[in-house]
């Protein structure tokens, strides 16, 4: 799959980072009780490859997520980015969430430039807040502010804020879950797009398994909590992808049968 992608995208420099999860655990303390959220969780992610993570709400992919972004430490376990074990939270492993979180005081091009300001090198480096707003379709705007934009637009803010960090992970929480349909589906092409031309890993958490299988190249299915892997399905098509691609449904329905919903298909 990842031959597939680079056949794809020839003149992108693939920098993405290679992911491994070994027999991965982790749980929660709720009220003085052991919450186990995760249950020996492994799988590798191959550099430049885009993976979704589907699975039923609270089963822990967003936690998941958080381990690879070091912002939580498994309770066992190895999390491994590049050969070596995540620690703290690093600019080349970014996480997006669903609602942007924009700062409302600050135009777009100060939004997107705060992870640059943050490490001390915006003087230096203001070029790459120009190449991530322009990247995401923005230009024009940077002199915005957030409640000017549309929700569409916002999301975009929050994406060129993590590109211009440059990243080699991309992690993505719902990052669509909020919006309008037809937003959706325009930024589902734009994320595409986004990936193929960074060359970056990403890890796409959703409940859509549709937009799981048009968006990716693989799809992780979980069982309930505490999470295990119960699928791991290839999604062997080209991009662009077309919707009403019938293997695309009959994919959907091997999904949904692994979700225990074949019968709504």
């Amino acid at each position: 799959m990842v031959a597939l992608a680079l056949k794809q995208a020839a003149e992108t420099t693939v920098t993405g980072q290679q992911i491994d999860l070994e027999n991965v655990s982790h749980q929660f303390e709720l009220k003085g009780a052991p919450l186990p959220v995760l249950d020996n969780v492994s799988f590798s992610v191959e550099p430049g490859s885009f993976v979704s993570l589907i699975g039923p709400s609270g089963c822990g992919k967003s936690t998941l997520l958080r381990l690879l972004a070091g912002l939580d430490h498994p309770t066992d376990g190895t999390v491994k980015v590049d050969g070596e074990s995540v620690g703290d939270p690093d600019p080349s492993r970014i996480l997006v969430f669903q609602d942007p979180t924009l700062f409302p005081w600050r135009t777009v091009w100060d939004n997107v430039a705060l992870g640059l300001e943050a490490q001390g090198i915006l003087r230096s480096a203001r070029h790459r807040v120009d190449n991530a707003v322009q990247l995401v379709g923005l230009s024009g705007f940077e002199k915005a502010y957030p409640h000017q934009l549309s929700g569409g637009m916002a999301q975009r803010v929050a994406l060129a804020r993590a590109l211009v960090n440059e990243p080699r992970l991309l992690l993505l929480d719902e990052p669509l879950g909020k919006l309008d349909s037809l937003t959706r589906l325009t930024m589902q092409g734009e994320i595409v797009k986004l990936w193929q031309e960074a060359g970056l890993t990403a890890l796409l958490v959703t409940h859509d398994v549709e937009e799981a299988l048009f968006l990716t190249q693989r799809v992780l299915v979980f069982g309930p909590r505490p999470a295990r892997i119960v699928a791991d399905i290839a999604v062997d098509l080209p991009y662009p992808r077309h919707r009403g691609d019938p293997k695309l449904a009959e994919l959907r329905r091997e999904a949904l049968g692994h979700l225990g919903l074949a019968a709504t298909w």
